[in-house]
């Protein structure tokens, strides 16, 4: 139970660090190169968001884990 408890932990970091990621990136296009349409920016994060529960759904049925990039306890 700890383990996923710590599985999902890591995810939800992992999550908003890759939020973080695609905002300043669709901020640095948008700021510096070119405008991004609404309907392309909703498609970016549907994609992510399709991604993360999938990812969640895996680590919540056993499939598989989202471990720490650290060796914590190894």
């Amino acid at each position: 139970m700890a383990a996923m408890a710590i599985s999902v932990l890591w995810f939800l970091i992992g999550l908003i660090v890759l939020a973080g990621v695609i905002y300043l990136a669709i901020w640095v296009i948008e700021s510096f190169i070119y405008p991004i349409p609404d309907q392309v920016k909703k498609g970016v994060w549907v994609i992510v968001l399709l991604l993360a529960l999938i990812a969640l759904i895996s680590v919540l049925v056993g499939g598989g884990s989202v471990m720490s990039p650290f060796r914590l306890g190894k």
